[in-house]
């Protein structure tokens, strides 16, 4: 693998997605060698983030005019699916960080986002989702704050983190160099280990005016029409993509272990009922991934058209992201079941496992994300509409 080279994203011009896409899959037997040396030690190796920043991964959702491939919802899963394949961790960073990396170029003014994407090898991470304190002062505001599940900061350049203006009550999304702030190293967890996902610290730290955006934005500044999904919206792009890449490796992985073991004394898996069971698996994962591609397809229509996106189409999206990720939960339970002691022991049937049930646990696909679809899908929700991931 070539060294990368730390210039600046724009230099390199804009990145043609589907050139993107084929080139992760070039780089699974790379990411995939790495899996359960990131889950060891809580980050993903070097090489592999060399690799991801080489191929243009980490701008698939910068704007073009700045470098970045801007990539549409679906072309975006296809690429997360392909690195979460390989490794669920690797997959997960890289939507992390293509997010906020991307949502900074798109609602910074014009002058401060070519300023920020001067930055050689640029990568923004954080967490945007509890607001920290942000008192306004000249020219900007000091933020401070504690904040939890900052995915990729251990590989980034700058965090996007979320505070409330005590003045006005808005939040808004600040983008601060990581070294200003402090690290927690508490990243001690069933699943996702190697996303390396720990809290930080900032304190009184002074942001720009320009340097920050609000966190309902939906007019971009640079870019198309990708951007006026909103930050909700986005979530079910990136974890979609990721829970049915991982959804699929689960199953490829069991067919392995079934075809070793096929003719062998009291192999389980040679039996009528298992054949049935991994067909109806196989089917599930089909089934979410149709689901959640149908929405979006729907979705990128009505931006095309302009305007807002339809509730209804709203609610569907986060429906479809729901039903994904439990169904992929669902085929990792039987995979486990039916591997016997290769997923007991120590390996990649494991590894998927945990990292699909800590997917489970990201508020995107809480039960109270359902709960108010089911109000908005029967009519019960009428003035109301999302925010983020309630039903406001």
């Amino acid at each position: 693998m070539t060294t990368v080279q730390k210039r600046p994203v724009a230099e390199a011009g804009p990145r043609e997605p589907e050139a993107v896409i084929r080139a992760a899959e070039g780089l699974h037997d790379l990411v995939d060698g790495h899996g359960a040396q990131n889950d060891r030690e809580g980050r993903i190796a070097e090489p592999v983030v060399e690799a991801l920043f080489e191929i243009g991964a980490i701008g698939v959702f910068t704007p073009r005019e700045l470098g970045g491939a801007e990539m549409t919802p679906r072309q975006a899963m296809d690429l997360f699916g392909t690195l979460s394949h390989a490794d669920p961790s690797t997959g997960w960073v890289t939507m992390a960080m293509g997010l906020a990396t991307g949502l900074a170029g798109a609602f910074f003014e014009k002058d401060a986002a070519r300023e920020l994407f001067a930055t050689p090898r640029l990568g923004i991470a954080g967490q945007g989702t509890k607001p920290g304190r942000a008192v306004p002062v000249a020219g900007g505001h000091r933020i401070s704050g504690d904040w939890s599940f900052a995915s990729g900061i251990k590989h980034c350049t700058h965090l996007h983190t979320a505070a409330q203006d005590v003045q006005t009550g808005q939040t808004r999304f600040f983008i601060v160099p990581v070294e200003q702030v402090t690290f927690i190293e508490n990243w001690d967890v069933l699943g996702l280990r190697g996303t390396g996902s720990i809290d930080y610290t900032l304190e009184d730290c002074f942001v720009p005016l320009d340097h920050s955006y609000p966190s309902l934005s939906t007019e971009p500044v640079t870019g198309g029409a990708l951007y006026r999904i909103g930050i909700g919206n986005f979530a079910s792009i990136n974890h979609g993509g990721w829970v049915l890449g991982v959804g699929r490796r689960l199953l490829d992985e069991l067919a392995a272990v079934v075809r070793a073991k096929a003719g062998l004394p009291g192999a389980q898996t040679d039996t009528v009922a298992f054949a049935e069971h991994y067909a109806r698996a196989e089917a599930k994962l089909r089934a979410a991934k149709a689901l959640l591609y149908e929405v979006w397809e729907e979705i990128e229509e009505a931006l095309l058209r302009g305007g807002e996106i339809p509730l209804r189409l709203q609610t569907l999206n986060r429906v479809a992201l729901h039903n994904a990720t439990f169904s992929v939960a669902e085929i990792a339970q039987f995979v486990y079941t039916s591997a016997g002691s290769d997923a007991l022991r120590s390996g990649t049937i494991q590894r998927l496992f945990r990292d699909v049930h800590g997917g489970t646990q990201h508020v995107s696909s809480s039960p109270l994300i359902m709960q108010s679809a089911g109000l908005e899908l029967a009519g019960l929700a009428e003035g109301k509409r999302w925010v983020h991931f309630s039903l406001r």
